[in-house]
């Protein structure tokens, strides 16, 4: 069946950097936008990034602008999150997801902390 597994989650200091990535099967990965999205400890989830089926056009949530980076490689059928220059309010469990959320992976933590 369709599944989404993340990876590359951990502990990172403040300014350090991490790179997630999402595993696609069970599905025509190339056929869909992708998102990123996240839950920081005690609060509901948030949109963090899009990405349209090519990867030719990407969108960011303004509070991580110049500091993540979204890419897919429809070859590996797999999405990137790359994220640079941490900051303690990244700190979250971040998920994969179909844009619009029908599907969507179990998530990996990330936190950022001296």
């Amino acid at each position: 069946q369709a599944q989404l597994v993340e990876s590359g989650g951990g502990l990172v200091h403040p300014g350090g950097s991490l790179r997630l990535s999402c595993a696609a099967s069970g599905f025509i990965f190339s056929n869909y936008a992708m998102s990123w999205v996240r839950q920081p400890p005690g609060k509901g989830l948030e949109w963090v990034s899009d990405i349209n089926k090519d990867g030719s056009n990407t969108a960011l949530v303004g509070s991580v602008q110049g500091r993540f980076t979204i890419s897919r490689d429809n070859t590996k059928n797999t999405m990137y999150l790359q994220m640079n220059s941490l900051k303690p309010e990244d700190t979250a469990v971040y998920y994969c997801a179909k844009k619009g959320g029908s599907l969507r992976g179990q998530g990996t933590q990330v936190t950022v902390s001296s």
